[in-house]
């Protein structure tokens, strides 16, 4: 499929410009947005640049859409989330699982009317809120994209890094260093075309996959237990200390610089700028990041299993650091690869995420900002920016102060989701601005609820974390 994908990319790429002239009908009223300067397409070296076939088989259309969805996915299985799962499996067994399952169906109908914005309007969420705002209000989402994805950024440093050291034996310090390497990766890859990095995305995720897959195996869980699992329990209100590892997961998975990244990258597909073509890409696109997002689901729900099935079970239920998670695998579920395969999962997540990431950075500041940085420049920042806290507070505190570094970015990301879930939703929900796309007031009333449920669970557990520390 990969060699399909960068065939497709390589014969029949479209100038971007060319792309973006063609409106069409359908497109929301011009009446709805402010545009000051001119509108610039989303990812302008890339925007439109991959044929979608006109006619054929349903498959091949579906292919030609396959990719954004998977790239959304990686952000919803970093490493921010393995601690959140590790400590739940761990401690409570397969109770939380009905949890990953409610923050997942989240995430698809957020990640839904992300893609739905950007095919519609051609904006992708920064461009809009640019579009819509007046110019303090953007400055203020700016900084607190930038913060979300600096947030990230140190979470893939902290895990890559911890990777390193267990496949390796790199210190922390040496592995957190290395990882300003793959600035030049993700170079080269967007060098090659973007279906080049998106193949490269699900390789990568296949891997991670697989590696659960395998420890899943080896675990073997009692099914009923898990089936039961995916069951909402009163238990999970009820017992505080469940309660909060929930709002954690919930938090950990819904990730905002997502968002700005799926409303652009949809428009990497040189769909036909009319109604028709608009309706066609925004079915295809949401099937394509339903399905990546079911992957996420397992790859969340395998890693709490596995930690069920072999923490809960055997009385290790304070295993939530990734560094005892990996030094017991092996010995307790009596497979020698496991804690290896585990680590070799830890580490493509981190290469992974910083593909996301720097996309997402480079949408946010050029949509709000309307400046452009090159790749390499934009990519060293960030992680220069993630770089050194984690150099200072491991030279200091040692491995355990990582940790707490790791749940300090998950508290920033959470801080800034409403920033991100908000503006979508009431974009989306404003038929000014998406014309014959705009959602349903049913659809509009489930997602005004999820976006109060996200906003208030997230206030609930960075007042927890804060007090926590004081």
């Amino acid at each position: 499929m990969f060699g399909h994908l960068a065939m497709m990319d390589a014969l029949t790429r479209k100038p971007a410009a060319e792309q973006a002239a063609a409106t069409g009908a359908g497109l929301a009223d011009s009446s709805g947005w402010r545009s000051e300067g001119g509108h610039r397409p989303s990812l302008s070296e890339v925007n439109s640049s991959i044929a979608v076939p006109r006619g054929g088989h349903w498959i091949r259309r579906l292919l030609a859409f396959v990719g954004p969805g998977y790239m959304v996915s990686v952000g919803y299985m970093d490493p921010g989330n393995w601690a959140t799962d590790l400590a739940g499996g761990a401690q409570f067994g397969y109770t939380l699982l009905s949890v990953i399952l409610l923050s997942n169906v989240m995430a698809i109908l957020l990640q839904a009317l992300a893609a739905r914005l950007g095919i519609a309007t051609d904006r992708d969420l920064a461009q809009a809120c640019r579009d819509s705002f007046s110019k303090p209000v953007n400055i203020l989402l700016w900084l607190a994209c930038e913060a979300a994805i600096i947030a990230c950024d140190l979470a893939e440093v902290i895990g890559t890094a911890i990777a390193l050291q267990l496949l390796f034996g790199i210190p922390l310090i040496g592995g957190a260093l290395i990882t300003a390497l793959d600035a030049f990766l993700l170079l080269l890859l967007m060098n090659k075309g973007f279906r080049f990095l998106e193949a490269f995305v699900i390789a990568l995720l296949i891997v991670i996959a697989i590696c659960f897959a395998v420890q899943v195996v080896a675990a073997a869980p009692p099914v009923a237990a898990v089936l039961q699992g995916f069951l909402p329990s009163k238990e999970i209100v009820t017992n505080p200390e469940m309660l909060y590892i929930a709002i954690g997961i919930i938090g950990a998975t819904v990730m905002p610089h997502n968002l700005y990244l799926h409303s652009s990258i949809v428009q990497t597909r040189a769909y036909e700028r009319n109604r028709q073509g608009r309706r066609e890409a925004i079915k295809w696109s949401v099937t394509d990041s339903t399905i990546a997002l079911m992957l996420a689901l397992f790859v969340n729900a395998a890693i709490l299993i596995v930690a069920a099935a072999t923490f809960h079970q055997s009385g290790h239920s304070d295993v939530a650091e990734i560094g005892d998670a990996y030094r017991l695998l092996s010995p307790l579920l009596g497979l020698g690869i496991a804690s290896t395969l585990f680590a070799i999962a830890l580490l493509a997540s981190g290469l992974n995420s910083t593909v996301t990431a720097t996309l997402a950075g480079q949408i946010v500041m050029e949509g709000f900002l309307h400046l452009r940085l090159p790749t390499w420049a934009r990519r060293l920042v960030t992680r220069g920016i993630a770089i050194v806290p984690v150099v200072v507070v491991t030279w200091i505190y040692g491995e355990r102060g990582t940790g707490q570094l790791l749940v300090l970015s998950q508290v920033i990301l959470s801080m800034q989701l409403p920033f991100a879930v908000i503006p979508l939703v009431r974009f989306v929900s404003d038929r000014r601005k998406m014309g014959d796309f705009v959602i349903s007031r049913s659809v509009a009333v489930v997602a005004w609820l999820i976006a109060g449920v996200i906003v208030i669970l997230n206030l609930k557990l960075l007042y927890d974390t804060v007090a926590g520390w004081m």
